[in-house]
């Protein structure tokens, strides 16, 4: 006979384990590349368990075989150490760290980086990409670049306004 615990009927331990298991579930981080005007080049899902400086190895590597011809890129603080050191031998890319001043005590908008908090809002504009509703990392990869190019393509889609040439 199942037992009720809360607002979940209990069949199984198996059943209670899974559940339990999904709750606890913390979720997901997106890592991504953008160009300078914020368009999306390659985007990383990893597990919210995940550091940040774990997870820019292979995102950097993924940028490095979609765009070879790019030279720099700008990091958070955060990545600042020896993967800038790897970035420049192993990949022969350029990464400047974008450092927060020591002697900051209010909101200050950093170089470069509010390029991505802007992008990071115009995907998460996109129902599908504000809850995690996906199982696996790359279909909430896939989910993203899906909301990306539908931010692109209307924008070019837009109409242009032209003037109108004044008559007199």
């Amino acid at each position: 006979m199942p037992t009720r615990q809360g607002h979940v009927h209990i069949v199984s331990s198996q059943v209670k384990a899974m559940i339990e298991s999904r709750a606890q579930d913390n979720g997901s981080k997106r890592h991504i590349a953008v160009d300078v005007i914020g368009l999306l080049l390659t985007v990383l899902v990893t597990a919210a368990s995940v550091q940040d400086r774990d997870a820019a190895r292979p995102l950097l590597w993924n940028l490095r075989k979609a765009f070879p011809k790019v030279g720099l890129a700008w990091a958070d603080g955060i990545y600042a150490g020896k993967l800038v050191t790897w970035a420049k031998t192993a990949l022969k890319l350029t990464l400047q760290v974008v450092r927060r001043p020591d002697d900051l005590r209010t909101f200050q908008v950093l170089p470069r980086r509010w390029v991505v908090e802007r992008t990071l809002a115009w995907i998460t504009r996109c129902r599908r990409t504000v809850r995690d509703y996906e199982r696996l990392p790359a279909h909430h990869e896939t989910v993203v670049y899906w909301a990306m190019i539908i931010t692109m393509s209307r924008r070019l889609a837009r109409q242009r306004q032209t003037p109108q040439p004044h008559v007199t």
